[in-house]
């Protein structure tokens, strides 16, 4: 893949900008995303600078990050006023997890997790449903969650044909099967709850967690989204930001009414393309 050059991206500054822009018409929560975000130089002070809109227009400042560098910074991000993360999170298998990220390492995420909920941040998380990779893991994943107080949104990933070195279709998961698997085992409880994104809620009735499943594929949200991208509405969509395409190997995350694939948060530090996300704009990809 091929990354924009730094000089086409978006800087920290015209990033509080447009943020600042969004709020003025009516956006109500922000979600930062990437590449990942956390180790961009700098962003930090850019969370900070758009906290200070927490209250005086902005309902909620979010961020979604592959967790390699939440141990550093969970407890700043308490401080500035984030309340929740998304933090992405396909294995709990440490050589599949270095597999699949090409770099990350498993402790490292897993103490940036304990780190988040230590500072008081809820965390939920993302898993891509990987068929080969992840399958025989669904009920570890989701007694793990339980068992440390988190929410987890299963996605489907999507099989855009060969991506570097390995070829995704073959490891396309429908969220349809994972969920008849989950149904073996526990009794899925519908909810109408909506979080303004594009995932749809269970509950599982021995164990009260919420589980969340995005269908890309199965239901199609993106063409469903697409004719109201040229309204003002209040469903959570994707501003880009600066970042080009990632690595390959990379995951989808929520998309933006344009359809354009979005890809995984890579765990490579080199690569820091944060994103704003939010919950009124009519998105234009860049």
């Amino acid at each position: 893949m091929q990354f924009l050059p730094k000089a086409d991206l978006l800087t920290l500054e015209e990033l509080d900008r447009l943020s600042t822009a969004f709020i003025g018409l009516g956006v109500r929560k922000l979600r930062i995303t990437g590449g990942e975000p956390l180790v961009r130089r700098g962003i930090m002070g850019f969370f900070r600078n758009v906290s200070r809109h927490l209250g005086n227009g902005l309902d909620e400042l979010t961020l979604t990050t592959n967790g390699s560098q939440l141990a550093r910074h969970a407890a700043e991000l308490a401080d500035i006023g984030v309340r929740r993360v998304n933090v992405s999170l396909d294995t709990l298998d440490a050589d599949k997890f270095a597999a699949i990220t090409r770099w990350g390492r498993l402790p490292q995420v897993l103490e940036g997790i304990r780190a988040a909920t230590a500072a008081g941040l809820r965390v939920k998380i993302n898993a891509v449903a990987l068929k080969g990779v992840n399958d025989s893991e669904l009920f570890d994943l989701v007694q793990w969650c339980g068992d440390e107080g988190h929410d987890l949104t299963f996605i489907e990933v999507m099989p855009m044909g060969e991506m570097g070195e390995e070829d995704r279709l073959d490891q396309y998961w429908p969220l349809s099967d994972l969920r008849a698997r989950l149904a073996e085992r526990f009794t899925l409880l519908d909810l109408a709850e909506r979080t303004g994104g594009p995932a749809r809620y269970v509950r599982l009735a021995q164990t009260g967690q919420k589980i969340g499943f995005i269908t890309p594929l199965t239901h199609k949200f993106l063409r469903k989204l697409q004719p109201r991208a040229r309204h003002l509405h209040r469903r959570a969509v994707h501003v880009p930001g600066p970042g080009g395409q990632r690595r390959p190997g990379a995951r989808p995350c929520a998309p933006a009414p344009t359809t354009r694939p979005c890809a995984r948060r890579s765990a490579r530090p080199s690569r820091a393309n944060p994103r704003v996300t939010t919950s009124t704009i009519p998105a234009k990809a860049s």
